[in-house]
């Protein structure tokens, strides 16, 4: 049997995509979010379709002080915590607003980067585990269109490089994951180009199978990782004159 598989931030559309790739593995489920009551039927509808046996946990990001007694209450460590916790809000509500940019990056860093350290220490003691981090491509380098979102997200890919870096050699691997556009609740409404834009499914099954190989970065679509290789390569002074 599979051990099993934590979600933080599931009730996003890309997190129940995940969830799917994971049950259909035959990994027990632990699904954790605000308000997680809300989850009923997607939990109802994974043991129904996968068989698998599926938990439901309430988990607030950003209440940092409960994260030590949330991972602790776990009654089983996962095998593998996937931290799908993100909000993207808009650039021009967070230049206007320093509280709703506060949110923003609280919400795609701290909280985030806070729960993942609970759970490394976890992992290292046991001497296993997987920890995944979905971070964005709006991390390798601050553009004007969404800078806020994507030095939050920068932060975030630099802080799983870290923890990478730091539990190699303790039995725990730590995977980032860098969607690019996804169609999700979170890009509706906005002109996503069809080559760069991935399904939910893409980025579930992009997962699984970083996990079993024990990739360290992955792009869902290959194709970012040329795009965003041009873009982060693009001199200062061009930079500038650039809107994208």
């Amino acid at each position: 049997m599979n051990g099993p598989v934590l979600i933080l931030g599931a009730a996003s559309g890309m997190a129940r995509a995940v969830a799917r790739s994971f049950a259909q593995a035959g990994h027990p489920i632990q699904l954790a979010a605000r308000n997680v009551a809300r989850l009923e039927d997607d939990a109802a509808d994974l043991r129904t379709r996968y068989g698998t046996e599926v938990t439901l946990y309430e988990f607030d990001a950003l209440a940092l002080d409960s994260h030590a007694a949330f991972v602790a209450a776990l009654p089983a460590l996962p095998e593998v915590a996937i931290c799908a916790v993100g909000a993207m809000g808009t650039q021009k509500g967070s230049e206007a607003d320093p509280l709703a940019a506060s949110h923003v990056m609280r919400s795609n860093f701290e909280g985030p980067a806070s729960v993942l350290a609970h759970l490394a220490n976890a992992m290292e003691t046991r001497g296993s585990g997987t920890l995944v981090g979905i971070s964005s491509v709006a991390g390798d380098r601050g553009r004007a269109s969404n800078y806020v979102y994507g030095s939050a997200k920068a932060g975030f890919t630099a802080f799983l490089s870290g923890l990478r870096n730091r539990l190699a050699k303790k039995g725990v691997h730590v995977v980032t994951v860098l969607p690019g556009f996804v169609k999700t609740a979170m890009t509706e409404g906005m002109d996503t180009p069809a080559p760069l834009t991935a399904e939910p499914e893409e980025v579930g099954a992009a997962i699984l199978k970083a996990v079993t190989r024990k990739t360290n970065v992955i792009y869902t679509r290959p194709i970012w990782r040329i795009v965003m290789a041009v873009i982060r390569n693009i001199p200062e002074p061009l930079f500038k004159k650039t809107s994208i």
